[in-house]
């Protein structure tokens, strides 16, 4: 026969006057008597035999002194009490917030392992605040929607945005989880275009060689580079933010999968990092549409192919070998130069398009 365990966790709390009232009257003392040997009022005597007086340090000792009980113990009770009632008063909380639940990827977020699993939903929703860092589910609210309301998110007039709210913070806030596991040194703008120089060579390199070497490369200019995959419902492509004054996040999903996609999101955020100052966040979507948007766009164009390069090759009949040359001449990948064509107008998005390398999670092979 084996003894089976099972925890005990009352929906209900005692306060430590009760204690209080069985050791006075195992001694034989009235509320008036303790009251008088200790210098307090009888009310307040009361009050804490009651829960609605807390037994403060001072008058733990002074319980030490009259009821030969020690002080440490008296305060242990008291702590012990506050803490469950307020566990008990939280969990009441947290039940009128369930259906917040339903906002959240929460399938995904449990199936990848960035979120543990609560035994019932009012324990699931703690994990999901903690998974936030938010106390509450209103500040939860407060937070995600000034970021996602924010000037530089024209995304935010999507007609789907509510329900997008809780995947888009979710995305975002696993980025900024894995961005704390990287050592960055302070930022710095022209280590940080040389390092771009330099990763824009990586682009004719497997992801295995180019994602360790760019994240390294960004981090000694103060850029942390993080790959999260999309979350349904998310539909962004890369984010950008300062974590702190000194130290940037570049985010990237993979959502369309091929590497001219990934790389000129990349450079595209780069550009925002340079140009466009240390607030807000600056997420790229299908339909944002404005001038600093603009701003990146071009740089990130400008600087995976040269300007005046590309004008000079679109002089002549476009061809896969000289798209290949073309690439070759200028040091990136082939798929990039597809990309751009296709993208101008100058190709139709059906051709070529073996060219592109195709990427996927190592968890999708």
């Amino acid at each position: 026969m084996t003894k089976q365990l099972y925890s005990f966790d009352p929906d209900y709390v005692v306060p430590p006057g009760e204690t209080l009232l069985e050791t006075i009257e195992s001694l034989g003392m009235s509320q008036a008597e303790l009251a008088e040997r200790t210098g307090v009022t009888t009310k307040h005597i009361n009050g804490i035999i009651k829960g609605k007086a807390a037994i403060t340090p001072r008058t733990a000792l002074q319980f030490e002194r009259v009821l030969g009980v020690p002080a440490t113990f008296w305060n242990n009770l008291e702590t012990n009490y506050r803490e469950k009632l307020a566990e008990l008063e939280e969990r009441k909380q947290l039940e009128s917030e369930i259906l917040w639940l339903k906002q959240l990827p929460l399938k995904v977020l449990l199936d990848r392992g960035w979120m543990k699993k609560g035994h019932d939903n009012v324990e699931q929703v703690k994990e999901a605040l903690n998974f936030f860092g938010c106390a509450s589910v209103e500040k939860w609210k407060e937070l995600w929607q000034k970021v996602l309301n924010s000037p530089e998110v024209a995304y935010r007039k999507s007609v789907a945005f509510e329900s997008e709210v809780g995947a888009v913070s979710a995305w975002l806030r696993q980025g900024e989880l894995e961005a704390q596991h990287i050592n960055s040194k302070p930022f710095n703008a022209a280590t940080f275009r040389k390092a771009l120089k330099e990763i824009r060579l990586l682009t004719k390199e497997d992801p295995d060689i180019f994602v360790p070497r760019m994240v390294e490369l960004c981090a000694e200019a103060g850029v942390c580079v993080v790959f999260v995959p999309e979350i349904p419902r998310c539909r962004v492509n890369g984010a950008t933010r300062w974590l702190t004054p000194t130290k940037a996040l570049i985010q990237l999903s993979l959502r369309y999968k091929t590497d001219d996609h990934l790389w000129f999101t990349f450079f595209h955020e780069a550009g925002h990092i340079l140009l466009h100052g240390k607030k807000g966040y600056f997420l790229e979507v299908a339909d944002n549409h404005n001038d600093q948007e603009d701003e990146a766009n071009k740089f990130a164009a400008d600087f995976l192919i040269p300007h005046d390069s590309y004008k000079t090759f679109l002089k002549g009949k476009i061809t896969k070998s000289r798209v290949i040359s073309f690439a070759n001449q200028v040091g990136i990948a082939p798929g990039i130069i597809v990309g751009r064509l296709q993208h101008d107008g100058y190709l139709s998005y059906r051709f070529f398009n073996d060219l592109k390398v195709r990427l996927v999670w190592s968890d999708d092979i």
